[in-house]
């Protein structure tokens, strides 16, 4: 656990940065007060580095919610787990945190590493972002819900049956074999938003337009393919 003045203010300005902005993401006030009001800053080091760092809030309903989390290659399975530890001795059962549908490494993360589940869809959840990484682009967000007291096996599935949409570079973007359906997204989003903003638009109401409909019958994403494609189903 993070929690001395110093300590805040290093986790702050290392947010920042993997963030590219100049702006706080979460300020050093703003940490302390979560902190203060009983959720909690775990870091990651390498010797005398700061590699990664997440902060979490206990919430009502005895879930915690994960507010943000970055690190370096390797770092975040750990530092997931750490947050976990701290989220079980509270007496939580499960976690909830956002992130982009678009970035592929990630949703693998959540959803393949963990065993987390996506339960919902959010257009637009923060309106518009001005960091190095978000700037430019909406801020579409799948919830995942990762429960604490067991794991879940994710099932690896190839994409099958019927091509059903066609992704921004002409290639399938969505399939279902009529009961599960697969959706694709790019490799790496963040260089495709540097190198097209208007191609990354196309990929963001590609995909919503897959998991908006999706959510709304009843499915949620439960894997990520090594080569980008979703697996959601209904549970």
């Amino acid at each position: 656990m993070i929690s001395d003045v110093p300590g805040i203010a290093r986790v702050a300005a290392y947010y920042a940065e993997v963030w590219e902005t100049t702006q706080d993401v979460l300020s050093t006030e703003t940490l302390h007060c979560i902190r203060h009001a009983g959720g909690a800053t775990i870091g990651a080091f390498d010797g005398d580095e700061l590699v990664g760092a997440t902060t979490g809030l206990f919430c009502p309903d005895g879930s915690v919610y994960s507010m943000i989390a970055a690190a370096r290659s390797g770092v975040g399975h750990p530092l997931k787990l750490a947050q976990k530890d701290w989220a079980v001795e509270l007496g939580a059962r499960s976690m909830r945190w956002t992130y982009d549908p678009l970035v592929a490494r990630n949703a693998r993360f959540n959803l393949v590493k963990l065993g987390a589940v996506a339960v919902e869809y959010t257009v637009d959840f923060y309106g518009p972002m001005r960091d190095g990484v978000n700037d430019g682009d909406e801020s579409d967000r799948l919830t995942v819900r990762w429960d604490l007291t067991g794991a879940r096996e994710p099932r690896e599935s190839l994409p099958a049956g019927e091509v059903v949409r066609t992704a921004p570079d002409g290639e399938p973007l969505a399939r279902t074999d009529g009961e599960r359906i697969w959706c694709r997204v790019p490799h790496d989003v963040v260089r495709v938003r540097k190198e097209s903003a208007e191609l990354a638009r196309q990929w963001r109401e590609a995909v919503r337009g897959v998991f908006v409909e999706a959510c709304a019958q009843g499915y949620v994403a439960t894997s990520m393919s090594r080569d980008g494609w979703y697996g959601l189903e209904r549970l």
